[in-house]
């Protein structure tokens, strides 16, 4: 029988219990909740069934153990459930299972089943003890049905329906109801039945799937594709399915690295800039802590590999080879690399040549399969996205010339909030913004980061996307830097206006979006993780000036309003990641465009020639 897939009809949708592999922690209790024994098996495989009763249960297969845990009595502990962990508190005989190193995306579908099978449970069916004893039905263990999509809306509208009627007084077992899941409730006749996230199939396109499927082979990949495919939603995915314990998320910079819960690649290497010789950078990655995460990882994810410079890389992939005592490529760890090379090129000193990391001989010995995502999910405009996919490879006609042109007339300014000015130096984006500020008449209301460490705030600085200290007045025109509501268009870069502060001046800002949404905006976290495994923390307003914004800093951003400026670009791909953070022609103002700012990389292109060309003699292979 084959496992953990997704299974679709045209009658009905259905999720099938994956098999999840992590590991497990049998925790004996005493009557009052004390520890007395606890077991951990490694590498094992959790599976849910049901016996000869129609009982739920749980069975670890593991190396040396197969081990079977009645599920009646019990409750869920999901807290950390996005770093793979959670805890099964079987009352009814004194234990807890302690669940790690599981695959998020996994544990949190595997969840969802065993609690709407337990929900779906017919209780009046349960066989009592005296039955049991007597029973000669044989001992049977039969893997738990696929959940359909009625059955889901079947668990959903009784638990809407439970927890209106018992609204007054919490459930025992239960935790209190949030406010968000109150807003969610509100009223039980709007529930939908929209298919949930973690059922529905169609939230990959055909071409993530692939990148999704290789990556679980355990090949060496390479994914790419234009401004707003998908990439750093497919990657986010690829983290959900990995064992976070030794999987390593990292990016080449800190604000790219951040967004997607990971550390810097020259923090995870430990080879600081890495411009040392080869020998000094093994022997900075011989450091216990260092060595230690280099032996540890399976799994090596590099977002915005485009940036990685070439020498640095070469050396990388020589360290980890020396490190682990594997001639494999980069010791025989699995490299998942994502970016873009037609967008921002790795960060070169004048006079020093720039290398990519394709031009190595490092990366051919990597990379296995390489695939480029074409679907482009960010803009809505057919004209738009054939102008952005020209200018990505440096080409512009005449007629995309005056259309951009065109563009410079566009009022896009409502309610108060202004466009974006996109700039190509920082120094730029600070001046306006200060600039702006000082203009607005009122009082200012000073927002202080809470860093976990405030010595090294100048790092956090640097890894995540909020400043330490926000300054803000009303009238401040300012950007959302982390999705906090999707449903209502509070994503990461959108628009809006302060309009005042709850309680008068001394609380949060209340901000009214371009998308039509009015809030106050609260403390968010961020993480950050260190050299050495170390997690960092900070505290702040989601929300940075947005009078000016650099273009280096928008990358991986949608822009509901954008105004951009491209006289000054200076590197190749520079204007085309300016054009494409916008959605549509609309929401695009270019100040005097003039088609010379409009370049690429020839190396790079030709790289992609290669690509592409690869690409077209496998289809036509698997075709014959």
């Amino acid at each position: 029988m084959e496992r953990c897939r997704r299974m679709q009809t045209p009658e009905k949708e259905t999720l099938q219990a994956p098999c999840l592999q992590c590991t497990l922690t049998v925790e004996a209790l005493t009557a009052s909740g004390t520890v007395i024994k606890s077991v951990t098996h490694k590498q094992i495989k959790l599976i849910l069934g049901r016996n000869e009763f129609r009982d739920i249960i749980l069975r670890m297969d593991g190396p040396k153990h197969s081990l079977k845990f009645p599920l009646r009595d019990f409750q869920v502990h999901k807290r950390f459930m996005k770093e793979g962990k959670a805890t099964i508190s079987l009352k009814d005989l004194n234990s807890n299972l302690l669940i790690a190193n599981a695959p998020p995306n996994q544990l949190l579908v595997f969840m969802k089943m065993l609690s709407s099978k337990h929900t779906m449970l017919d209780k009046s069916g349960i066989v009592n003890a005296r039955q049991r004893l007597l029973s000669t039905l044989p001992k049977t263990f039969e893997e738990i049905s696929p959940l359909t999509l009625k059955e889901f809306e079947t668990v959903r509208n009784n638990k809407g329906h439970r927890i209106l009627k018992e609204r007054n007084g919490n459930v025992p077992g239960e935790s209190p109801v949030s406010s968000k899941r109150k807003r969610d409730e509100k009223d039980s006749s709007s529930l939908t039945t929209k298919v949930p996230r973690f059922m529905n199939r169609l939230l990959l396109t055909t071409e993530q799937k692939r990148v999704l499927s290789i990556v679980q082979s355990g090949r060496n990949i390479f994914f790419t594709g234009s401004a707003g495919t998908g990439k750093s939603f497919l990657l986010k995915r690829i983290v959900g399915v990995l064992p976070p314990d030794v999987t390593f998320v990292t990016a080449s910079t800190g604000v790219a690295a951040c967004q997607i819960g990971g550390t810097t690649l020259h923090a995870f290497a430990g080879i600081g800039s890495g411009k040392a010789s080869l020998e000094q950078c093994i022997q900075l990655a011989s450091r216990k802590v260092v060595a230690q995460q280099w032996r540890k990882c399976q799994h090596l994810i590099v977002d915005e590999i485009s940036m990685v410079d070439g020498v640095f890389f070469k050396k990388l992939e020589a360290v980890g080879r020396a490190i682990r005592g594997n001639d494999k490529p980069f010791g025989g760890i699995q490299l998942i690399f994502c970016g873009d090379f037609l967008q921002l090129p790795p960060v070169t000193k004048p006079g020093e040549k720039r290398v990519f990391c394709f031009q190595t001989s490092a990366w051919n010995r990597c990379i296995s399969v390489n695939v480029e995502l074409t679907e482009v999910r960010r803009q809505d405009d057919n004209e738009f996205i054939n102008i952005l996919q020209s200018v990505r490879l440096g080409r512009c006609t005449d007629d995309m010339v005056q259309c951009l042109k065109a563009t410079e007339a566009n009022i896009i300014e409502r309610d108060g909030i202004k466009a974006t000015r996109l700039c190509t130096h920082r120094e730029d984006v600070d001046h306006i913004n200060e600039e702006h500020l000082n203009k607005l008449m009122g009082n200012a209301q000073v927002f202080q980061s809470i860093d976990s460490d405030p010595s090294l705030s100048s790092l956090l600085d640097s890894q995540t996307p909020v400043v330490a200290k926000l300054i803000l007045k009303v009238g401040t025109q300012v950007m959302l830097m982390k999705n906090l509501d999707v449903g209502r268009g509070l994503v990461n870069g959108a628009r809006g206006v302060v309009t005042g502060f709850k309680f008068g001046a001394e609380g949060y800002p209340i901000v009214r979006f371009l998308c039509g949404v009015t809030t106050d905006i609260v403390h968010e976290k961020w993480t950050v993780r260190a050299t050495g495994g170390v997690y960092l923390t900070r505290r702040q307003l989601p929300l940075k000036l947005a009078w000016a914004f650099s273009i280096h800093k928008s990358q991986g951003m949608t822009l509901d309003c954008a105004e951009m400026s491209l006289s000054r670009v200076f590197e190749a791909g520079q204007a085309y990641v300016a054009l494409s953070r916008a959605r549509n022609l609309k929401g695009l103002r270019v100040l005097d465009f003039n088609p010379t700012c409009v370049r690429a990389h020839p190396d790079v292109l030709k790289f992609y020639q290669g690509l592409r060309h690869y690409a077209e003699q496998q289809s036509i292979e698997n075709f014959l």
